[in-house]
């Protein structure tokens, strides 16, 4: 009998590492696709590359052809990308044809002040999201649950602009409570500026976790197995947190996970609205300026961040949820 279930034990830790190879080549190859498009957008665009960096300047078929040799733009596809490529694999994501710097210094003195925006966001998410969410279900029909889903459809229905500019008229300009424009300098004052723009990007992320959230809990108390406990006067709160909940959280931190990896494109409505000074509204300024370079690694950076989150939620989700697991065991 020990035999059989070291064997077992055995078959299903090569089954777990075989599932995570698979997750590890499946997210390569994206992430191989997607610096193939990715680079392929620079030839989509408008204009051309080597005109655009004369600055508007009159300039005759040498010079141009000087220029376009200099930044390689006389190469093949294929190489320029393959060149492009090995830079990536090795940090370089080439140099702003704009600001005349490397264009991973140039993200990477923007992206603290969007990672801090999307962390107070994700906890605005995570606390009211999932809060309304439980407490929607728990109170389903009452007046607390017709209440909080009328806010969950304005807030879905409402685009983050539209959330900016309110939050800045009532709270930033009206009743001065935060301030309305800037990053702010040290962290308490970094954290009173942002404040506002976190609102404003995570208001239709909490309305769609709040619905996520309140689905689940309701599928998992109408569970007959939640019937049975209750009937055995096991205690509600004890029934709530290890059955209905815990059940709940597969579907929840998926979907929650999903949303704020894909926040750093939404970033750029937020950051221009209330100036500030992030990754969002370097997107903005460089894809207004065509600022090539930039605009690829920026949208390459955003999926890989998608990309890498789904796959990490893949991993993690039958850990979370034990069925999820024991369903691919029987298959």
């Amino acid at each position: 009998m020990g035999r059989r279930d070291r064997r077992e034990r055995m078959t299903a830790a090569a089954a777990r590492a075989a599932r995570v190879l698979r997750r590890l080549a499946g997210m390569a190859a994206t992430l191989l696709v997607t610096s193939f498009l990715v680079f392929s957008s620079l030839f989509l665009a408008p204009g051309d590359p080597a005109s655009f960096l004369v600055k508007g300047r009159s300039a005759g078929p040498e010079e141009l052809a000087e220029i376009r040799r200099q930044y390689g733009f006389d190469e093949p596809f294929l190489v320029r990308y393959w060149h492009w490529l090995e830079g990536v694999l090795q940090g370089d994501l080439g140099r702003s044809y704009l600001l005349h710097q490397d264009v991973a210094s140039v993200i990477w003195s923007r992206l603290p002040a969007s990672l801090l925006l999307i962390g107070v966001s994700a906890l605005m998410i995570a606390v009211f999201g999932i809060g309304s969410g439980i407490v929607g279900a728990l109170r389903r029909g009452s007046r607390t649950d017709r209440s909080l889903m009328l806010l969950v459809t304005v807030g879905a229905a409402a685009p983050a602009f539209v959330a900016a500019l309110l939050l800045r008229s009532v709270l930033g300009v009206q009743l001065g409570w935060f301030p309305t424009i800037g990053n702010g300098t040290g962290l308490l004052d970094r954290l009173h500026h942002v404040v506002l723009p976190a609102a404003a990007l995570s208001v239709t992320f909490v309305a769609l976790v709040t619905r996520v959230t309140r689905s689940a809990m309701l599928d998992e108390l109408r569970r007959e197995h939640v019937e049975v406990a209750l009937s055995r006067g096991t205690p509600r709160r004890t029934v709530i947190r290890r059955h209905v909940l815990r059940n709940a959280l597969g579907p929840i931190v998926t979907v929650s996970a999903l949303l704020v990896s894909g926040m750093l494109v939404s970033t750029a409505i937020v950051e221009t609205a209330f100036g500030m000074s992030g990754v969002g509204s370097l997107l903005v300024q460089s894809v207004d300026q065509l600022d090539f370079q930039v605009v690829q690694a920026i949208v390459l950076l955003v999926v890989a961040a998608f990309v890498v989150v789904n796959a990490l939620v893949d991993l993690v989700h039958p850990l979370i949820d034990p069925r999820t697991a024991a369903a691919g065991s029987a298959r």
